[in-house]
C-alpha cells in the first residue's frame, strides 16, 4: 500500500510539472534556496538561479545532519556552491556489539566537504520552464555525489511547480531505470577528484514538489524527495527514513533573510537560515563623506585677457608656490601631491590616494583641486596615481572639459570620451617633488585572526589577537615594513602529522607551529618598487617575507595599461623560519635531535587577463615551496565596489596519494571592502579565504603587495569600470 501510495504522488507530480511546461504564465515568484544551499525546494533542487551575482549563505539542520553552505551566483546561468556537511551519530550503530565492524571508522560526527555547480539551459518562458542542470560533489569523496535536471514553472503570481530526474544519491529512491547506463564505481582515493565516469550514469530517480506564496513574507513548500540517504538511514541509522514526502514554511522577514522550519522523511523536524547578500548592493546605499568642491570655471579670455597670460611661468619659485598650494588644497582628503610639473599650458600631478577606493574618484578629486590653483593658461591636466612610488596609468583631462560638463547630462560618460587613460611615462621636465612628505611614516594596530578550517576533529580552530604594522618610505618605492602580532585567544591545535600524510618537505602542516601565544614576528622587509621602462615595472623584497619564510623575492611586470592582459616572472629563494615567528631560520623536528634546515628556490610565470563583465583569470606557472612543479588558475570575479569572489586549483607533479586528503590544492576566496559595509571612502579590504585543507603541494609562497595587485586599479578598464564617480 505504502509504494502504490508512493508511486501515484511521484506520477501525480511529474504529470504537474509537464502541464506546468505548456502553460502559458510569468514567472514572479522569487526562487529561495534548500536545505543543501542550492536554489530549490526543501531538500531536493530546482530549475532556477538567483539574480546575478547574488551570494548566499545557509545553515540547516535536520535530524543528525547539518550542513553550511556558501554559494555564489557566478553569472545569470552558472552558480557554485560549496558545503560543509556534519553527520552526527555516524558510528553509533555500526560500532556497537563485539568484534570490529567494517563501517565502524571511528567518527563521532562524519564531516564532508562539497563542491556543486549548475547552469540554467532554459531560462522560463510564456509556455517553457526554466531548466537546470547541475553536478552535486562533484570533486569530492561521492557521499554527497549527484546529478539532476529540473524543471520549474510558475503559475501566476504565487504557485510554483518543479519537477526533475536525479542520479547519483538523488536517484537512490524509487528509481525508474538507469536510461544511461551502470554507475560503475570508482576508487575514492583520498578524495577530490573528478569522477567523471559516474556523471548522469546508474539508477535515475523522480523529484518534483510545489511552492505557495502565500503572501510577501510566508511562503509554503511540499516535494517528493528522490534521495534515500542510503548511508545515513539505512546502512548507519543515523535516523529513520520513513517517507519520500517532506513539507515546510518558509518566511522572510526581509529581503536578506529568510528562516525555514520542515517535517523531513516522516520522522525528522528541520530548520533553516539563509542570509542573502548582494555585492553590488551597499547596505547602506550610496557611498558618504564629504562632497567634492565645485569645479572653478576660468573667466573668458575676451573677458579678462589678463588672467590667460603665460609670464607667471618666469616668477621665480612658482612651480614650488602652486605645489604647496595644491596640497593645501587636497589636505584632509587622503590624497597627497608626490610631485607637481608644470608648463605654460599643461601641469602634471603625481598623487597617491590613501583614502578613495575607486581610482576615478581620486582623479575627479585631483582635478577639481587643480581648477582651483593652476593659472587659467593651465589648459591640459595629466593626472597620474602613484602606489609604492609607481605610476599607474595616466588620465589626461582637458580643463575645457571639465568646466564645461560638471553639470552636463551623464557627466561621466561625457568626460570619459573626451579623456584618454595612457602608460604614465616620465614625469615633466623640471618636475618638483613634495619635499615635506618624504621620508614618510606610518602606523596601524587592527584586530588579527588566523584560521584552521575544515579539520574533521575540529572543523573551526580560530586565533584572534592584535597586529601593529608600520611602513617607513624613505623615498618613493624604497619601503621599509614589518609588523607584529599578539594572540589572545587561539583553540588552533598543534597536532603532529601523521607520516602517511607528510611525506613532503612540511611546509605548511606544521604552520601551526607558528602560532604562538607570545608576541610573533610576522614580517620585516625592505623592498624596492621601479618603473623599469613603458609599461614594465619591477620589485626586490629582502627579508622575513611571511610568518613561515625569509629571504629574498623578485619580480617584474609587463603590464600594457590599454590591455586586458598583464605577464610578470617572479624568483624567490627562501629558507624557512624558526618556530614561534622568532629571527632565527632553521626548526627542530620533534622526531630528530638536530636542528634542521630548509630552503628552496621557487618562482612562476604569471599570465593575466580581463574577461570583461568583472571576470578575471590568471594562471601562475613554476615551482613551489615543496619543490613540486605545477600551475595554478585562479578566476575571480570583481564588481565595481571592490568586491572581489574567486576559486582556485592547484595541480603539480605530485600524486594525490602523495599530496594526501583532498588529492589537490583548492578554494574559495572573498575580498570584501570596508566601503561596501560603511559607505564611506576607504582603501581597507578584509580577505578571507576559505580552503578546505592546507597541505604541502601546490603552496605558493605568500609575499605582501605583488607588482599587479599594487597596480591593478589603475588600468583602462578598471578604470573605466568605475570611472561613473569620477564627479563625486
Amino acid at each position: 500500500m505504502k509504494n502504490s501510495f508512493r508511486t501515484i504522488v511521484s506520477r501525480a507530480l511529474v504529470g504537474l510539472a509537464l502541464l506546468a511546461a505548456a502553460t502559458m504564465s510569468q514567472a514572479e515568484t522569487r526562487p529561495s534556496i534548500n536545505l543543501s544551499g542550492q536554489v530549490g525546494l526543501i531538500d531536493m533542487p530546482s530549475g532556477e538561479q538567483m539574480p546575478d551575482g547574488f551570494l548566499t549563505l545557509s545553515h540547516s539542520q535536520f535530524g543528525p545532519v547539518f550542513r553550511n553552505s556558501l554559494r555564489f551566483q557566478i553569472s545569470p546561468r552558472l552558480s557554485g556552491v560549496f558545503r560543509y556537511v556534519g553527520i552526527r551519530n555516524w558510528g553509533d550503530k555500526v560500532c556497537k556489539g563485539p568484534g570490529p565492524h567494517p563501517l565502524c571508522d571511528g567518527f563521532d560526527i562524519y564531516y564532508d566537504r562539497n563542491f556543486d555547480i549548475s547552469y540554467q539551459i532554459l531560462t522560463e518562458g510564456r509556455f517553457l520552464p526554466s531548466v537546470t542542470i547541475g553536478l552535486q560533489d562533484f570533486v569530492g569523496t561521492g557521499l554527497s555525489a549527484a546529478e539532476y535536471i529540473a524543471a520549474t514553472k510558475n503559475f501566476g503570481p504565487r504557485l510554483k511547480v518543479t519537477a526533475g530526474i536525479g542520479f547519483g544519491r538523488l536517484g537512490s529512491y524509487n528509481s525508474i531505470g538507469a536510461p544511461f547506463g551502470a554507475r560503475p564505481k570508482v576508487k575514492i582515493g583520498k578524495g577530490g577528484n573528478f569522477n567523471v565516469k559516474q556523471w548522469f550514469r546508474g539508477d535515475a530517480a523522480p523529484f518534483g514538489g510545489i511552492e505557495y506564496q502565500v503572501n510577501d513574507k510566508l511562503t509554503l513548500k511540499a516535494e517528493y524527495s528522490s534521495d534515500a540517504y542510503t548511508e545515513e538511514s539505512k546502512r548507519r541509522g543515523t535516523f529513520e527514513r520513513k517517507s519520500p514526502l517532506n513539507f515546510g514554511f518558509e518566511y522572510q522577514p526581509n529581503p536578506s533573510v529568510r528562516l525555514g522550519g520542515y517535517y523531513m522523511y516522516g520522522s525528522e523536524v528541520g530548520l533553516s537560515f539563509t542570509f542573502v547578500l548582494n555585492p553590488d548592493q551597499r547596505p547602506a546605499g550610496g557611498m558618504g563623506g564629504s562632497g567634492p568642491q565645485p569645479v572653478l570655471v576660468r573667466p573668458s579670455r575676451a573677458a579678462n585677457p589678463e588672467k590667460w597670460t603665460t609670464g607667471w611661468t618666469a616668477v621665480a619659485g612658482v612651480q614650488t608656490s602652486l605645489l604647496n598650494d595644491l596640497s593645501a588644497n587636497l589636505e584632509g582628503t587622503g590624497i597627497t601631491v608626490e610631485s607637481l610639473g608644470v608648463t605654460a599650458t599643461k601641469a602634471q600631478v603625481r598623487f597617491r590616494s590613501t583614502k578613495y577606493d575607486a581610482a576615478a574618484q581620486a582623479v575627479g578629486r585631483v582635478a577639481r583641486a587643480m581648477t582651483h590653483v593652476l593659472p587659467a593658461s593651465v589648459e591640459l591636466f595629466e593626472l597620474v596615481p602613484v602606489d609604492h612610488g609607481l605610476p599607474g596609468s595616466k588620465v589626461v583631462i582637458r580643463r575645457t572639459d571639465m568646466e564645461n560638463l560638471e553639470f552636463a547630462p551623464d557627466a561621466g560618460h561625457a568626460l570619459r570620451i573626451r579623456s584618454d587613460i595612457v602608460e604614465a611615462g616620465l614625469p615633466l621636465a623640471g618636475t618638483e617633488a613634495n619635499a615635506a612628505f618624504f621620508p614618510h611614516f606610518n602606523w596601524s594596530l587592527l584586530p588579527y585572526s588566523r584560521s584552521q578550517l575544515f579539520n574533521p576533529s575540529n572543523p573551526l580552530q580560530l586565533g584572534i589577537g592584535a597586529r601593529l604594522s608600520a611602513q617607513y618610505e624613505l623615498s618613493p618605492g624604497i619601503i621599509f615594513s614589518g609588523s607584529v602580532t599578539q594572540l589572545a585567544f587561539s583553540n588552533i591545535e598543534d597536532k603532529p602529522c601523521p607520516k602517511t600524510n607528510c611525506t613532503m618537505p612540511r611546509v605548511r602542516t606544521d604552520q601551526t607551529k607558528y602560532f604562538t601565544k607570545q608576541p610573533s614576528l610576522e614580517t620585516l622587509t625592505a623592498a624596492w618598487y621601479s618603473r623599469l621602462g613603458p609599461d614594465l615595472y619591477g620589485r626586490v623584497t629582502v627579508g622575513y617575507l611571511e610568518r613561515m619564510f625569509g629571504g629574498i623575492s623578485t619580480e617584474v611586470l609587463w603590464r600594457p595599461v590599454a590591455r586586458r592582459w598583464a605577464l610578470g616572472v617572479e624568483l624567490n629563494y627562501v629558507a624557512k623560519r624558526d618556530y614561534g615567528g622568532a629571527l632565527g631560520f632553521g626548526f627542530h623536528d620533534p622526531n630528530q635531535p638536530k636542528r634542521k634546515d630548509y630552503r628552496v628556490a621557487t618562482g612562476h610565470v604569471s599570465g593575466y587577463y580581463d574577461f570583461g563583465n568583472g571576470f578575471h583569470a590568471e594562471l601562475d606557472v613554476g615551482r613551489y615551496l615543496a619543490g613540486d612543479v605545477g600551475a595554478t588558475l585562479a578566476v575571480t570575479r570583481e564588481f565595481a565596489n571592490g568586491w572581489r569572489i574567486g576559486a582556485f586549483a592547484t595541480k603539480t607533479n605530485v600524486s594525490s596519494a602523495k599530496f594526501g586528503e583532498g588529492s589537490f590544492d583548492k578554494g574559495i576566496t572573498l575580498q570584501i571592502p570596508f566601503s561596501w559595509l560603511t559607505g564611506k571612502p576607504t582603501r581597507t579590504t578584509r580577505t578571507l579565504p576559505i580552503h578546505p585543507i592546507q597541505r604541502d603541494g601546490g603552496a605558493r609562497l605568500e609575499v605582501n603587495d605583488r607588482l599587479y595587485e599594487v597596480l591593478r586599479s589603475y588600468d583602462q578598464t578598471r578604470m573605466d569600470a568605475q570611472w561613473g564617480r569620477v564627479w563625486k
